[in-house]
């Protein structure tokens, strides 16, 4: 009698633990399917934000329009343009705005592909952390991923623009009329400050597309943006 009844409770202690590891490999696959739905939800997010961003500033008038991101003299100069419109000089301070505008506008497509190669590279980590952070958490992570590539791709393309508008010869005007003006000559790299001013633009404009992906229901196009963002 003693020795069934040992039988019997040695089979239910197997049964439990075979019920046990079964649950807890079922919690494990459903953990990962979520895991995978969550980082396909985000870079779906992020694909569209950034796409939005890109066409919304990355064509003509995209930063010249645009007030939040339009690019204006720098602080170094703006005294000296005040000065020149004041005295009737204004055009060819407007033509260097202009000209800045426009290179930004047609370096700003240049984004999309050094975005996407950040997607690939994003961890789960980093999804989790941005899905669950702030609301420019991701934004921030392509800051981080992304600027120095940015910079190397708009480079050229800010200076070319810049020289096939005349950018570079208006502000060479600008500073050989301005009052004091020569002293600014050859000390100021004008192609990295419209380079930097191109990345602020397009940060801020991706950080908007971001905050309307998370807050506004309208802005989840998709069955799996309204699941994972639906859920915040």
């Amino acid at each position: 009698m003693r020795n069934v009844l040992l039988v019997l409770v040695l089979c239910v202690s197997t049964l439990s633990t075979a019920q046990l590891m079964n649950a807890a490999l079922q919690q494990r696959n459903s953990s990962a399917l979520s895991d995978n739905k969550i980082i396909a939800g985000l870079k779906q997010a992020l694909r569209l934000s950034t796409s939005r961003a890109i066409a919304t500033i990355g064509k003509p008038d995209g930063f010249l329009k645009n007030e939040a991101i339009k690019i204006l003299l720098p602080p170094r100069l703006e005294a000296i343009g005040k000065e020149m419109r004041a005295f009737g000089m204004g055009k060819p301070v407007d033509d260097l705005e202009v000209g800045m505008n426009r290179a930004a506008e047609q370096a700003t497509p240049q984004a999309k592909q050094i975005f996407i190669a950040a997607l690939r590279k994003m961890s789960f980590n980093d999804a989790r952390h941005i899905l669950t952070g702030h609301a420019t958490a991701a934004t921030e992570y392509f800051k981080r991923a992304s600027s120095a590539d940015l910079t190397t791709a708009f480079t050229p393309i800010v200076h070319q623009s810049m020289q096939r508008v005349g950018v570079v010869q208006i502000y060479d005007q600008v500073i050989e009329k301005a009052p004091g003006g020569s002293m600014l000559a050859g000390e100021f790299d004008l192609d990295k400050y419209v380079v930097g001013k191109t990345l602020d633009g397009l940060f801020y404009q991706l950080g908007a597309e971001e905050k309307q992906i998370r807050k506004n229901p309208a802005a989840q196009t998709t069955t799996l943006l309204k699941e994972v963002f639906g859920k915040l």
